[in-house]
């Protein structure tokens, strides 16, 4: 049996970047307009939607380990741009960042059974197939992630579910308003990923990691991204043919535009961070504009 020698020089606030913050919009947009498309429709629930909060949060914290030890063992981080990778990097012991990976699957799995059992008990099967895609989006055999699908599973994961599963937890309903912001986030939380994929297509590329963007191009990502990243102000116009104040989610726009306009001008490589920082605050500008609206507007209010 080898003895592994090599010092890790991991610190904590390589972890607290490998558990990527940029990110956790993504986790907090979904639940944030969930609680109001359920407040909106008379049920909303502050401790189920703390709990969804959780759910979420640990998920993708979780997902952005079990990347960064997939893709490190794999190869895939040894020449990107961005935050160093604990595995790839060689800061990490890659047992260690896989244990952290499951450790944020546990703790997404406790608070998820909590919240179904104090709901609907089959969310507990839909929550067990939420940690198998974010495991298997780069870990395992065969991941989704390198075959262009990662968007579809944020848009499905990150979104619909999310968004809905929130609202379900606590109105016991679906409403139009729910599905609309579903959509939104989804699509805003996936070109988040896209413009991700977008910096690292010439790494992706060398390592054989066929991502969307990496099957799109350059510029058809660019235009890709864009439609997606506008995607919930053209939900908050159709949106306020019900609710007219829905369309202050347009104060969010031009932080949108703002990155648009840097995946446009052809921005490449590092360049391309502040655009990931900028769209996920737009998307948390946006899913906080829209849930108070919503909450402003619920029944007995």
């Amino acid at each position: 049996m080898s003895v592994d020698h090599h010092t890790y020089p991991a610190t904590a606030r390589d972890w607290w970047q490998a558990a990527r913050p940029h990110t956790w919009p993504n986790a907090f947009s979904p639940v944030i307009v969930g609680s109001g498309a359920a407040a909106y429709a008379g049920g909303f629930s502050w401790w189920r939607a703390l709990l969804a909060l959780v759910v979420a949060w640990a998920l993708i914290v979780g997902v952005n380990y079990a990347n960064d030890y997939s893709d490190g063992i794999r190869g895939t981080d040894e020449d990107r741009t961005g935050p160093a990778r604990l595995t790839g990097g060689g800061l990490a012991r890659p047992s260690h960042v896989k244990r952290a990976a499951f450790l944020s699957f546990g703790v997404a799995a406790v608070a998820g059974v909590v919240l179904s059992l104090a709901s609907a008990w089959w969310f507990i099967l839909v929550g067990a197939v939420a940690i198998l895609g974010a495991w298997f989006y780069t870990g395992g055999k065969n991941p989704y992630g390198y075959r262009g699908l990662g968007e579809v599973a944020v848009f499905i994961f990150f979104g619909l579910v999310a968004v809905l599963g929130t609202e379900y937890t606590q109105a016991v309903a679906v409403s139009w308003v729910g599905v609309g912001g579903a959509v939104a986030i989804g699509a805003i939380s996936s070109s988040v990923n896209l413009a991700n994929n977008l910096r690292d297509i010439p790494s992706d590329t060398a390592a054989g990691k066929v991502t969307l963007a990496v099957r799109l191009g350059d510029r058809n990502t660019r235009y890709a991204y864009t439609a997606l990243a506008l995607t919930p102000f053209v939900v908050s116009l159709i949106l306020a043919t019900q609710l007219l104040p829905l369309l202050l989610g347009l104060l969010a726009l031009p932080l949108a535009i703002g990155g648009i306009m840097v995946a446009l001008r052809g921005a490449e490589g590092p360049a391309l961070i502040p655009l990931i920082k900028s769209t996920g605050q737009a998307m948390l500008l946006w899913a906080v504009i829209t849930a108070v609206v919503l909450f402003l507007n619920a029944p007995g209010v």
